[in-house]
């Protein structure tokens, strides 16, 4: 993506609206606003035109809009025409602009040049997608709060600690000569300090990243244990068959749902068993690959019957590491309360999906399972996407080979390089070290137009 020429789209969603908006930016912005408007507009005052086309007569008529480098989005000239939000005008007036001096942009092209013009750090940039694509208020409020800057204002404390930590070890390197011993004790509080702030990001990002992306729950078990209730039951509408022939779900039922804010990706999964039925093979062995990608597992089991010899080999082959909860519903017709095995252990719920006991409950435990703490508001969580997550670890992993070093009080050499790795993996999130591919990974997911 270059930055030199000047780029034009529709900066609305495709569809028929009350209003439309083409956005322009670069340095022909005088020239095409001449063209298209036949005078230059003032800056930052909206203001009604006709908008022209080659042979003078109108294309449309709305307002227009021109923010004068650098005070813009982009830090470059930009102009906003904004029309009638039909596509053909949409169109027509973007053609026009492609006409008289601009191409199309790629998608996330203008903020990508806000991000090169310094107009916003990389965390802040991808900020602006998650804001867009929020599915949740709270997930909403989150972005708004990165994109406002907050978590890379934090990733900048994070990192200008790690460069006095440096500055000290790069001394006491650069003096050996010196009969003073290293200051162990000071770079070993130092890094403490730095290693706890670490830590709470970490988690708090977490928590962001689990109001963006969601979780997958996967419902397994044996035919006719009541997964698809349980389904209907959490999703408030019926979504999956149900009957009591077993075997009538046959291939992966998906929906989201929302629980305090956090989006869970529930998919109902054809019965674990062992079957002659050549499609109901296909949907068991669908199964198994669905289970292996599954953040948590909801294993339900026929409480009458308790886990059986079949429910502990469906156990026995969950992937290592995957969260599971044993779902045991039907307790109605046992005339039992909900409840978990214990007060210590909640691996056990008890529950009737057929009159809604323990479903409250069932949730609470969803959300306790894949990591979620309540927050009030989003407040203290930074929305995240994977590769910050990738970064921290990779920080804090860094940090942690650099305190064996300090506790071994020799190779400050080689504590200056973990040192130095660590700053350079917090310094991806904000764009301060960075490389053109993960630029081009990045901006182009975004919408054409932003």
């Amino acid at each position: 993506m270059g930055n030199t020429d000047t780029i034009a789209a529709i900066a609305t969603p495709f569809g028929r609206g009350g209003i439309g908006v083409v956005r322009v930016s670069g340095k022909n912005v005088p020239v095409i606003a001449q063209a298209i408007l036949g005078y230059m507009p003032r800056q930052r005052y909206a203001e009604l035109s006709k908008f022209l086309d080659e042979d003078g007569s109108t294309i449309d008529q709305g307002i227009v809009l021109y923010y004068h480098s650098p005070g813009s989005y982009t830090g470059e000239d930009v102009l906003e025409l904004q029309g009638h939000g039909g596509p053909l005008v949409m169109n027509m007036l973007l053609s026009r602009c492609l006409a008289v001096g601009a191409r199309l942009a790629e998608p996330g092209e203008f903020t990508l040049r806000a991000f090169l013009n310094n107009k916003l750090d990389l965390a802040q940039a991808e900020s602006v997608a998650d804001v867009i694509d929020a599915s949740t208020s709270q997930a909403a409020r989150c972005a708004m709060r990165s994109l406002q800057g907050e978590f890379s204002v934090t990733i900048c404390n994070l990192v200008q600690l790690l460069i006095n930590l440096r500055t000290l070890v790069e001394a006491t390197l650069d003096f050996p000569e010196e009969e003073i011993a290293p200051p162990y004790a000071t770079m070993h509080n130092s890094l403490d300090v730095v290693r706890e702030q670490l830590e709470r990001v970490l988690t708090s990002a977490r928590q962001g990243s689990l109001l963006r992306e969601g979780a997958q729950v996967v419902l397994a078990g044996q035919p006719n244990v009541g997964k698809s209730s349980l389904m209907n039951r959490l999703a408030g509408e019926e979504l999956s068959i149900v009957t009591e022939v077993p075997g009538t779900t046959r291939d992966a039922i998906r929906q989201s749902i929302e629980i305090e804010g956090v989006s869970l990706h529930l998919i109902d999964t054809a019965g674990l068993r062992e079957t002659e039925d050549p499609v109901e093979k296909i949907g068991v062995a669908h199964t198994k690959l669905v289970i292996e990608k599954a953040d948590l597992v909801l294993l339900l089991v026929d409480s009458h019957l308790g886990v059986t010899i079949k429910d502990q080999k469906i156990i026995d082959k969950l992937p290592q590491g995957v969260a599971f909860i044993k779902v045991f519903n039907k307790i109605d017709l046992l005339k039992e309360t909900s409840r978990t095995k214990n007060e210590k252990d909640k691996s056990e719920v008890y529950i009737s999906v057929k009159t809604g006991a323990g479903i409250d409950f069932l949730r609470q435990r969803l959300l306790e399972a894949i990591g979620w703490r309540p927050h009030s508001e989003g407040g203290g969580i930074f929305m995240a996407r994977q590769r910050h997550l990738v970064a921290l670890v990779e920080a804090k992993n860094f940090l942690e080979e650099a305190a064996k070093i300090i506790k071994q009080k020799n190779q400050l050499e080689l504590l200056a390089e973990e040192l130095r790795l660590a700053q350079q993996a917090l310094s991806l999130i904000t764009g301060e070290f960075k490389a053109d591919d993960l630029l081009g990974e990045i901006f182009s997911h975004f919408c054409i137009g932003k």
